[in-house]
This record gives C-alpha cells, sequence and structure tokens, in this order.
C-alpha cells in the first residue's frame, strides 16, 4: 500500500491527530520554519481536510497543540509507521535538525515501541 493510500484510509480524528503531532514537532526548537510550514501545508492537501479543519492547522502553526492532546500512546498501533514518519519528514523539511527535535523524536520513538 502505498503513503497515499495510508493516508486517505484516515478517519477524521486520526487525521486532525496526525497534524496535531507534526506540528507539536515543528514547535519542538521553539520556532516553525518556511521549511516546516510549506511540509505541513503540503500534508493538509494530501489529507484534503475540510476548510474548518485547515483552519485548526493553521492555528497549531501559530501556536502549538496543548501537550495534553499529544499523547503518543493515543496513535492507533496500525498506524504508527505513518505517524513516525510524518514526523520524520516534519524534522527534517528545512534541511536541519536541531537537537531538541532530535531528542524529541527519539522520545517518540521509545513511547511508541
Amino acid at each position: 500500500m502505498t503513503r497515499n493510500e495510508n493516508l486517505a484510509r484516515l478517519d477524521p480524528t486520526e487525521r486532525l491527530r496526525l497534524l496535531r503531532f507534526v506540528t507539536s514537532f515543528a514547535w519542538s526548537d521553539l520556532t516553525v520554519t518556511a521549511g516546516e510550514r510549506a511540509y505541513v501545508h503540503r500534508l493538509v492537501s494530501r489529507l484534503h481536510l475540510t476548510p474548518p479543519e485547515a483552519v485548526k492547522v493553521e492555528g497549531w502553526l501559530k501556536s502549538p497543540p496543548n501537550e495534553d492532546e499529544v499523547d503518543p500512546t493515543t496513535i492507533p498501533h496500525e498506524h504508527r509507521r505513518l505517524f513516525l514518519d510524518a514526523v520524520r519528514e516534519m524534522i527534517e523539511a528545512d534541511g536541519e535538525v536541531s537537537p531538541e527535535e532530535r531528542e524529541t523524536y527519539s522520545l517518540l520513538l521509545q513511547l511508541t515501541k
């Protein structure tokens, strides 16, 4: 199954959960770069979010999602690889992986095993 097919299988709740994780990682070094923002916008497009959902994601690019809404244990097991790949792509989107991003991603890997 292709990545786009996997993305298409996510229900609306899972799509927003994925974007909460992705945007929270954009904030892990306290700066959302143009490359990270562009990656999120591409992901929003590929997920075919509704306009209200896209507005919600745009808000997370302006201010990070609440920490209690980004719980790795809520990632459905069957979608973990998809979430991990999307987060990894996000932190690599600007061509630099900060120590904070690296550390936070490492923690996510540990928590989703």
